[in-house]
């Protein structure tokens, strides 16, 4: 299973599957990644520069940059 979530020209990618739940994404920009809220990813809640950052710091390649 995908999921992806988009804003604008903006789209982050979600693999559950690769997903080992370090929660370094929820620690980092809590108010975009909040896995107690559905859906879990809220790309209105940050500036895009800061989520593609975030998005990247993930560990286990579970989030990613789609095509937008």
């Amino acid at each position: 299973m995908i999921k992806k979530y988009k804003k604008d020209d903006l789209e982050v990618v979600w693999q559950p599957d690769l997903c080992i739940h370090s929660g370094v994404c929820a620690r980092g920009l809590p108010k975009v990644f909040d896995p107690k809220r559905k859906p879990w990813i809220d790309l209105d809640q940050a500036e895009k520069e800061k989520i593609i950052a975030q998005v990247k710091a993930c560990p286990s390649g579970a989030l990613s940059l789609g095509k937008g």
